[in-house]
């Protein structure tokens, strides 16, 4: 007995040793990190950063009682419900394009991978070049199509800001949506759709009936990984918004940041709370991401 059961704890002193510097750089990136995020949202700091004590709860009371929290919270629903729907839509489209055999299929595919293997800072600056009301390409290319009478402020107009932001977010995460649904489509056995052809199906019924039944695992994990990326897009958000004043167009990312150090609350225990409260958000996705990979795992 005593054979196995050191032979056992020798394994696992081996195992541990192994995992040593993979747990100590959880500890220092993810674990301390945290600790000190929380520990922010239960003190009170001086605008120029000085610990004046703790708080308790005090910070997440005052978080409910900011006027512009209602609009930023309104803002990042809108904000990651639209670009995850969408990009989900669009990237079920261009995953059975790809899918298909045609002349360029690999060039294709290297050009879709390009938004979302650059740079988020240079894609949103991009953007705002294509925006800009006065040397931007957009206003002169829709106009000439008859689409618009006047140039219009993209970035400065409350009307559009947000639908420009979303335009963005929904470009660059639609090479990572189509390729999780590529993956998931090329899972999927050829017998599975000849088995069908033979029962005399449509390509309808096929795809309602077949291909989507069995995508359902791909597509619900792309859908909880987008939102979490949606959810934690703060260069978009940032980088188009910089320009209007206030919090009208900002996400809970973004309005974190401006009560921390750019608004005149300059909050860090406000901003903390938010924060924390962001963290439980994510977590909250993560979560589900987990039980989809689980439940997949089980239908396999």
């Amino acid at each position: 007995m005593r054979g196995p059961r050191r032979a056992r704890r020798a394994t696992g002193w081996q195992a541990l040793l192994w995992l040593g510097p993979s747990l100590a750089l959880i500890g220092g990136v993810v674990a301390y990190p945290a600790a000190q995020l929380i520990r922010a949202s239960l003190s009170q700091y001086s605008v120029t950063g000085l610990y004046q004590g703790s708080v308790g709860l005090r910070n997440y009371a005052r978080l409910l009682r900011q006027e512009a929290l209602t609009t930023v919270v309104a803002n990042t629903v809108v904000w990651v419900t639209v670009i995850v729907v969408v990009a989900l839509l669009m990237s079920l489209g261009l995953a059975q394009f790809l899918d298909k055999r045609f002349p360029g299929r690999r060039l294709v595919r290297w050009a879709l991978i390009v938004p979302w293997a650059a740079s988020l800072i240079m894609t949103s600056k991009l953007f705002v070049w294509i925006y800009d009301y006065y040397f931007g390409i957009l206003n002169p290319v829709l106009q000439s199509l008859g689409v618009l009478d006047h140039p219009v402020d993209w970035l400065g107009d409350d009307s559009t800001v947000m639908g420009a932001m979303i335009t963005v977010g929904i470009f660059v995460s639609l090479p990572f949506t189509t390729y999780v649904l590529l993956a998931g489509l090329q899972a999927i056995p050829p017998d599975v759709f000849e088995a069908a052809r033979v029962d005399g199906a449509s390509a309808w019924r096929t795809y309602r009936l077949v291909t989507f039944p069995l995508l359902r695992p791909a597509l619900l994990v792309a859908a909880v990984l987008n939102i979490i990326y949606v959810f934690n897009s703060f260069p978009i958000v940032w980088t188009l918004n910089d320009r209007n004043p206030g919090f009208g167009h900002d996400t809970m990312i973004t309005y974190m940041y401006k009560i921390a150090f750019k608004s005149s609350l300059r909050d860090v225990g406000l901003a903390a709370a938010l924060g924390v409260v962001n963290v439980l958000l994510i977590l909250l996705a993560v979560l589900v991401y987990l039980r989809s990979v689980r439940w997949h795992a089980q239908e396999a």
